[in-house]
């Protein structure tokens, strides 16, 4: 199994922000199917005031690039993306695994 872990940020707005987690209740159950159909086994996000942190833990043979960009072309998944856009610090028009920045692990027990 392989695990990235990643970060994003959102827009400082209280009310957005709630928004976002609410979302987050609910998501579509086709973007649910898209990302355990390219390999990813679970997904976590944490929030800590207008920091996001993901972790994603996939099988073994998952590629970083390769399988993301499948993703992003699966049922409405861009959709979701572009839904997901008004909350968070990004580009315009950027996919899921270039708006969240993996982060580097510097200490493991």
């Amino acid at each position: 199994m392989k695990r990235y872990c990643q970060t994003l940020e959102l827009y400082d707005d209280p009310e957005l922000i709630a928004a976002y987690v609410e979302e987050h209740k609910h998501v579509w159950e086709e973007v649910k199917a898209g990302i355990r159909e390219v390999g990813i086994l679970d997904m976590q996000i944490y929030i800590y005031g207008t920091h996001l942190f993901m972790i994603a833990d996939t099988v073994d043979d998952f590629d970083w690039e390769k399988d993301n960009g499948r993703l992003a072309t699966l049922p409405r998944q861009a959709e979701w993306e572009a839904h997901m856009a008004k909350y968070q610090k990004a580009l315009p028009g950027q996919a899921s695994h270039e708006k969240w920045k993996l982060m580097e692990q510097i200490f493991k027990l």
